[in-house]
């Protein structure tokens, strides 16, 4: 248990400490006007209280993330709690805080948009058809995922589940943010954190013993161990709770809700703290639930899914409320992920082809192809394609980085904090796609190696962009002198 204290004191610890030295570099300004002042369109763009807005996006990044991706971490031993810490501090948070900025720094622009505009053309087209295909796939499995679950406990057809949730994301997605989502977000946000602090609760005053990170358990105990090395594998499962690309898309709505930029610190990288507590706590109640991480495997073994553990012990430690939060956890959290997921795939859509979207019927005319989309992709069975979503997820998270490392080179300020995530993590998407089964499935110390070289590659590229842009900046006021020069003897 000391190791768990120690994680969640560290992960605390870093929001005053790392999230101030992050919140620096960046230059927040609260005298700067945010788009949710400049451009109040009482839709998208609404200035909302820091209260309201924290809890808001910590419900869009989390919903069942932390919770799912935890539990299925938690196969391999307490090297998760580690992944955990290292991502939430140094990769996830400064993701999640940049999103948000950038967002705000461009007008609340989606985030293809700004990387579009550091990383180029090409990289922005990709951007726009990654962003938009992962958040309808989000929307479409946070829609059949509950409408399954409410079948078996009610015997009412699933079908008429997937039609009113539709009705209620059709909703969701084009009623002004603070209506409708600024009202029962927050609840459901609430609703999450009491679990989590319920469980940690249950988990200190109980009887559990949480494993500890000590030499003998630095081992790879899933039960699949030749198959799911803990590097790359773990990077790509624990997600949410550590660093994970979804958050970029969900950014800025919260960013077109910001009234000052010194409020960025405490949304976006405050909530992605919050969510790395939240995985941490899910990780140590799987860890220790069953009896141990050995027990956990048996468990997975035995076709117990994720929700199937969670309702266990939400109602094994928490009595009836914890059946009720549990219910909560498994149906509304993912239906509240997949609305945001549509909203944000009409913004996206919307900033793309600079469509307006302060009246009705021009929402109407991004929404509805999306939700066509959507509805074809609920009679269809694809969970081989779902197998991407992790890399992708990651992948996304990737490129951000990347983007916030030339904007603070373009600003002409440090960029190690954000450069060096985004190796690390180019690193982990390559290797990953190689070695996984659902991916090339060549042998692991050739993933890693081609993984690392196209990690160095990046690298070495994002150097020249460096060197060349600092030389373009010396070279920049002779060329205005030499300019300046033979307009005045003409």
């Amino acid at each position: 248990m000391i190791t768990f204290f120690i994680s969640i004191i560290l992960l605390v610890i870093s929001y005053f400490v790392y999230g101030r030295f992050v919140e620096s570099r960046f230059g927040a300004d609260e005298k700067r006007k945010t788009p949710a002042i400049e451009k109040n369109d009482g839709v998208d763009f609404v200035p909302l209280k820091p209260g309201k807005i924290f809890l808001i996006q910590f419900l869009n990044i989390a919903g069942l993330g932390p919770i799912f991706g935890a539990i299925a971490g938690a196969l391999w031993g307490p090297v998760a709690f580690i992944w955990i810490v290292v991502g939430c501090i140094f990769m996830g948070s400064v993701h999640d805080y940049f999103s948000g900025m950038l967002s705000i720094r461009h007008g609340g622009a989606s985030i293809p948009e700004v990387v579009g505009k550091y990383l180029g053309v090409p990289a922005q087209y990709v951007m726009r058809l990654f962003a938009v295909v992962l958040l309808i796939l989000v929307g479409v499995v946070f829609i059949k995922g509950p409408a399954s679950i409410l079948n078996h406990l009610s015997g009412v057809s699933t079908t008429i589940f997937i039609v009113c949730i539709f009705i209620y994301y059709l909703l969701a997605t084009m009623i002004p943010v603070d209506k409708l989502i600024g009202k029962i977000y927050p609840v459901f946000g609430i609703s999450l954190l009491i679990m989590a602090v319920g469980i940690f609760t249950m988990l200190i005053i109980g009887n559990y013993k949480i494993p500890e990170i000590v030499p003998a358990n630095l081992v790879n105990m899933h039960h699949g161990s030749e198959s799911h090395p803990i590097y790359p594998m773990l990077f790509i499962t624990i997600a949410c709770g550590a660093i994970s690309g979804f958050h970029s898309t969900q950014s800025p709505l919260m960013a077109r809700c910001l009234p000052n930029e010194n409020m960025g610190r405490k949304i976006f990288f405050g909530a992605m703290i919050a969510e790395g507590i939240v995985a941490l706590i899910w990780a140590a109640a799987a860890m220790a639930f069953f009896g141990g991480v050995k027990e956990l495997n048996e468990v997975s073994l035995s076709g117990n899914n994720a929700a199937w553990i969670v309702n266990e012990i939400c109602n094994s430690m928490l009595g009836k409320v914890g059946g009720v939060l549990a219910l909560i956890g498994v149906v509304a959290a993912p239906i509240t992920s997949g609305d945001t997921a549509f909203r944000s795939a009409r913004l996206t859509v919307a900033d793309a082809f600079k469509l307006p979207q302060g009246t009705l019927q021009k929402r109407l005319l991004v929404t509805v192809p999306l939700f066509v989309v959507g509805l074809l992709l609920t009679q269809i069975d694809f969970g081989i394609i779902w197998r991407y979503f992790g890399w992708a997820n990651q992948t996304l998270a990737t490129i951000v980085l990347w983007t916030a490392a030339v904007y603070m080179e373009k600003q002409e300020k440090k960029s190690w904090f954000v450069t060096w995530p985004a190796v690390f993590m180019t690193a982990v998407v390559t290797s990953y796609i190689l070695v996984a089964p659902e991916g090339f499935a060549i042998e692991l110390w050739k993933g890693v190696s081609i993984g690392s070289m196209a990690a160095l590659l990046a690298f070495l590229l994002f150097m020249r962009f460096r060197w060349s842009y600092k030389d373009s900046m010396v070279l920049q006021p002779v060329k205005e002198q030499v300019s300046s020069a033979k307009k005045d003897r003409s």
